[in-house]
């Protein structure tokens, strides 16, 4: 079996392959390879490329015999799970396109979504999913048959648009004995240009848009793994899938990066067990988005403060030597002998265990991106010994910008240019990417695409930044950048990250745009502020009524005094409980579970009223 450096000394020398080539390549030269693991039931099952590559062939085949063609899309509305990439792949490698939605899509989304997309086939992990699209199949002509991959609950279900997993791949199966080269020699015809797959957008300010990723944009992305921030130093190439692959962060480490370096994705259970399935699979490599850091760091802290009095001490003495060891490597780099030597200590009295508990044991690299975070929370995991990289790309650019990496780390920023990635920033501010992972445009909206993409070739991102030496700094959405009455500029991300640090505060919405002072709403982390006030004794039943408590709010205000100190613009003056957990299906939330402050700021607009009363 070759070794990671083999690997990437061949991805050098040979560059990136789009998907469905290099499943097909690796299933040639290492059949037993397992490309995943899948829990179900809380037993592990494998299965080794030469299947995938197998199964993908029948979904290329089965696809044909219903009548996909090149170019026609095919959707898939599911969890995490092999089906989804033995899917995306199957699909990709007869020169259709994949259309990826969101489990939490609910029906108007999932209409909206085939509808726009003009999906004639979709892969629904389950009855509801598959409840969703018969709720609204009447209204997309194209869509010609669901395939479900479980089929509780589904059996009993007459209609002739459905049709089991199992019977699909039966079909492709029979379709692939008749013309045993029909996927390889429609892979052979897969130009650069090609699409391969659209990433609707998640919509913070509208309906979601579809960008065109191409086969050349997976190339390109795949051709810089050895380069990458993030890659450096991988030894053995363990993943857990947990960040959904309709995202283009998901798919650029689940289906570029891993397969590429002909990884194992190891699946979790279920969204709700990732905290469990990390510890138990451990891997190599952790991808995260900031919510799931947060939660680490919160949940963290909550536990020592149950701890032992000795367990306490002792995490309290680790975190000392670990921040004196993160602040060494800030400044003289990761090779400091002291920093060494005081993380060493750090990590026999305290931190091995706990990283060990939480999966974080054998990461060779671990980065942050898809949203802003807080420089606190990734000092916390760098005083732990898992430095966590903070990185910064969005669809439109394949998830590829700029990074920070080992040895190079400034905290606060998104680091420098990945490899081939020109950056540059416009007179107002806005970041300009250019490099060939940009992608074609958006599906059937020339006019944003022209708005988005100039003449050049650069990518206008959306986003305002500002250079810290070589690093760039985000400092907003541009639309998002608060303006007050008194005509400061203020970037409501950066207080809003800042007073996430609390482990008692899940979501915060900071208002002030042509308002005499700032305020904010705050929505609290539930399951730790219970736990808080059971500690003192405070009864509550709901949501709501722990929100609205006098002691809950005293405790948040706390923590938003804590914040103001952090922050380099103006304070908050005033804060309003938000009394109900954001919802995606309601429309608060983003499918990516970005809160939609437009809409939240409507729905609470008289909290926001009596605030600058």
């Amino acid at each position: 079996m070759l070794t990671m450096e083999n690997i990437f000394s061949e991805i050098s020398q040979n560059g990136g392959s789009t998907p469905c080539r290099k499943v097909n390549e690796i299933a040639s030269r290492f059949p037993e390879k397992v490309a995943f693991r899948d829990k179900r039931f809380g037993i592990w099952s494998e299965i080794s490329y030469q299947s995938f590559w197998e199964q993908a062939q029948w979904v290329g085949c089965a696809l044909n015999y219903f009548g996909v063609d090149r170019f026609d899309k095919a959707a898939v509305h599911s969890e995490n799970r092999p089906e989804w990439i033995i899917a995306d792949i199957g699909i990709q490698s007869i020169r259709a396109i994949t259309v990826g939605l969101y489990p939490t899509n609910p029906p108007s989304e999932v209409k909206y979504l085939l509808g726009h997309s003009e999906s004639k086939i979709l892969f629904a992990e389950d009855q509801e999913q598959v409840d969703k699209a018969l709720e609204v199949k009447d209204e997309l002509p194209n869509l010609q048959k669901i395939i479900y991959f479980e089929d509780r609950g589904v059996v009993g279900y007459k209609d002739e648009v459905l049709m089991s997993w199992e019977e699909f791949l039966s079909i492709g199966k029979e379709e692939l004995e008749k013309n045993n080269s029909f996927v390889t020699s429609r892979m052979e015809e897969i130009e650069t240009s090609d699409v391969a797959c659209l990433i609707y957008t998640s919509g913070t300010t509208g309906a979601p848009k579809g960008s065109m990723i191409s086969h050349g944009n997976l190339e390109w992305c795949g051709s810089i793994i050895p380069k990458l921030s993030f890659t450096p130093g991988i030894s053995n190439p363990e993943f857990l899938s947990y960040l959904p692959i309709c995202h283009i962060f998901g798919r650029l480490i689940d289906i570029i990066v891993a397969i590429h370096v002909m990884g194992t994705i190891n699946f979790a259970e279920s969204i709700d067990t990732v905290q469990r399935d990390l510890a138990e699979v451990q891997p190599s490599m952790f991808p995260a988005v900031p919510r799931i850091l947060e939660r680490m760091h919160a949940g963290t802290l909550v536990r020592m403060k149950d701890a032992s009095r000795l367990k306490k001490a002792l995490f309290g003495l680790a975190s000392k030597l670990g921040n004196f060891s993160a602040n060494r490597r800030l400044e003289f780099g990761d090779n400091d002998l002291l920093a060494k030597a005081t993380n060493f200590i750090a990590q026999v009295i305290c931190f091995r265990a706990l990283k060990k508990k939480l999966g974080l044991l054998n990461v060779d690299n671990a980065v942050s991106g898809a949203a802003p975070i807080s420089p606190e929370i990734l000092k916390f995991f760098m005083n732990m010994g898992v430095p966590i990289y903070e990185g910064y790309g969005m669809t439109e650019n394949s998830a590829v910008a700029t990074g920070n990496k080992p040895g190079s780390v400034k905290l606060g920023t998104v680091g420098v240019p990945q490899p081939d990635v020109e950056i540059k920033l416009a007179d107002d501010g806005e970041i300009l990417v250019r490099h060939p992972g940009v992608f074609l445009g958006y599906y059937k909206n020339e006019e944003a695409t022209k708005e988005t993409i100039d003449q050049d070739g650069w990518l206008y991102t959306g986003d305002v930044g500002e250079y810290d030496g070589e690093f760039l700094k985000i400092i907003d959405r541009k639309k998002d950048i608060i303006i007050t009455s008194g005509g400061k500029n203020v970037s409501p991300s950066e207080i809003e990250n800042n007073l996430k640090t609390s482990p008692y505060i899940k979501e915060a919405i900071v208002i002030g745009d042509d308002r005499k002072f700032l305020a904010c709403l705050i929505g609290i982390e539930y399951d730790i502020v219970s736990n808080w006030a059971l500690r003192k004794n405070i009864p509550h039943t709901t949501y709501r009524n722990l929100s609205e408590n006098e002691e809950v709010q005293k405790l948040i205000w706390n923590e938003i005094l804590k914040a103001n100190k952090l922050t380099s613009t103006l304070e908050i003056r005033k804060f309003r409980m938000i009394t109900k957990e954001l919802d995606h299906e309601d429309g608060d939330l983003t499918a990516t579970q970005k809160a939609k402050r437009n809409v939240i700021m409507e729905k609470f607009s008289d909290l926001i009223e009596e605030m600058y009363k």
